[in-house]
């Protein structure tokens, strides 16, 4: 009876693993209960182990290793949300280690992550195609590294937080060179400029702009310069700041000089009453900040423009000393040998140390196109005599009056009366965008014989 009651195998239930549950070792697909994941590959003793894809509803997924159940080893990870995608190093189902890690919006890092994000040694290239490559710090560019910028720029140095701070070399793509401190990605601290331009700078600066810069220019002197007629003279410039103390920060500022001459004359200090100006050489006339106008004069230097007088002698075969009343490379030696001085368009000096000097300068006979008119009744002339005009300096080179005077004598110097200098900034291009002011300096020339004394432009 027992054995009749005893079932055979092939009536025996045979043992199923419940619905829904996950393979036990080998190969398989299963979808999880919150249906959001689905997983297909390797498993382990009923947990995920060794190579699979895991996909998610919302289109991102994971391809590579597995442990335990965990997202840990090599693979690839792409996120639907943001369209980004990371190959390299997992631990528990976040980026750790070295990987590449590609944006959709542009641009990707390759380096090292801590937990999904940057963290240690790494190169960026953000979505403008900017290269950086240094430390990192919570997904930011933090310690050392360097940068090149879209616009050519490069920079070397410290970073906190994604921003330039500490000490760093800017190199931009115009070729000025920045290097000291910085702070909130400006400049900051002591720090020196090389603009280029030619001017440098170096001292502080607050919130990127220099504290010391020179915001003037003075000529230095007495408020009106007098100087005799057909001396040279000497001009000292200072770049100063804001509260008058001396520049001297800065360097490479490039001063041209040049000269006015009081458009209506003074009889007080001149024969000349006014200059006629030919129609070929008219301007209008500059206004001054001494409560008259002016209009163009030129400087000049005492070179002279062709053989010396000894090798002109020597190429005529004159082994003579120079005659008597010969003033060698004079203003009113050269005028009187047919010569002339060598007058510049413009006079230049580089700034060094927030000075300059401008040395040697002369005031010559005036230029074509200037016609002098003396005063009609003026100390030099006779009363009831008629206004008459003043030999110019092309009628110089051994030209004679009907008196018998030679014009050569009479034309040599400037004419004694007041006369403007003036002193631009033509740094080229501008220093940090700005140009400084023009300054003015009150000359007046004095005649000949007057006995005063020129003053010496170092005072005050």
């Amino acid at each position: 009876m027992a054995a009749s009651n005893e079932s055979s195998p092939a009536s025996l239930p045979q043992r199923r693993d419940p619905p829904g549950r996950p393979p036990r070792n080998g190969y398989g697909v299963y979808v999880f209960p919150n249906s959001f994941f689905r997983y297909e590959g390797e498993w382990k003793e009923g947990k995920i182990h060794g190579h699979g894809k895991l996909l998610f509803n919302d289109g991102s997924y994971y391809e590579g290793e597995f442990a335990d159940g965990e997202i840990t080893g090599l693979g690839c990870r792409y996120w639907a949300w943001s369209g980004n995608t990371y190959s390299g190093h997992f631990v528990l189902g976040e980026p750790q280690g070295r990987g590449v890690m590609k944006y959709k919006a542009g641009g990707h890092y390759e380096g090292e992550l801590s937990r999904g994000l940057r963290a240690g040694r790494g190169f960026l290239v953000d979505r403008e195609g900017q290269e950086y490559e240094g430390s990192f710090h919570d997904n930011r560019r933090h310690g050392r590294g360097q940068m090149l910028f879209k616009n050519g720029d490069q920079y070397e140095g410290d970073w906190v937080q994604d921003r330039r701070q500490g000490h760093g070399v800017l190199h931009c793509a115009d070729g000025s060179t920045y290097e000291g401190q910085w702070h909130s990605d400006v400049f900051s601290g002591l720090g020196s400029l090389a603009h280029y331009s030619g001017v440098t700078y170096c001292g502080l600066w607050i919130n990127g702009h220099p504290v010391e810069q020179a915001t003037r220019i003075v000529i230095l002197g007495p408020e009106v310069l007098e100087v005799a007629q057909g001396a040279p003279f000497t001009l000292r410039v200072q770049l100063q700041q804001a509260h008058g103390d001396l520049a001297k920060s800065e360097s490479g500022r490039v001063l041209r000089i040049s000269a006015g001459i009081r458009y209506v004359q003074l009889p007080t200090y001149s024969e000349v009453s006014f200059f006629k100006v030919d129609e070929d050489h008219q301007e209008t006339p500059m206004e001054t900040p001494f409560g008259f106008q002016c209009i163009s004069y030129p400087l000049s230097t005492p070179t002279w423009r062709g053989p010396e007088p000894k090798a002109a002698r020597e190429i005529a075969g004159d082994e003579s000393p120079l005659p008597e009343g010969d003033q060698g490379d004079t203003p009113s030696g050269l005028a009187a040998r047919g010569g002339q001085c060598h007058c510049p368009e413009d006079l230049r000096q580089r700034v060094e140390q927030g000075c300059a000097e401008f040395r040697d300068l002369l005031l010559g006979p005036p230029p074509a196109g200037r016609q002098p008119f003396l005063f009609l009744h003026s100390p030099h002339e006779k009363a009831g005599s008629k206004p008459r005009e003043m030999p110019t300096a092309q009628e110089a080179a051994g030209g004679s009056r009907p008196d018998g005077t030679t014009t050569a004598e009479l034309v040599a110097d400037a004419y004694p009366g007041e006369y403007v200098i003036l002193i631009n900034d033509v740094t080229t291009p501008p220093f940090l965008g700005r140009t400084l002011p023009t300054a003015f300096k009150h000359l007046r020339v004095l005649a000949k014989g007057t006995g005063q004394k020129p003053q010496d432009p170092e005072q005050r």
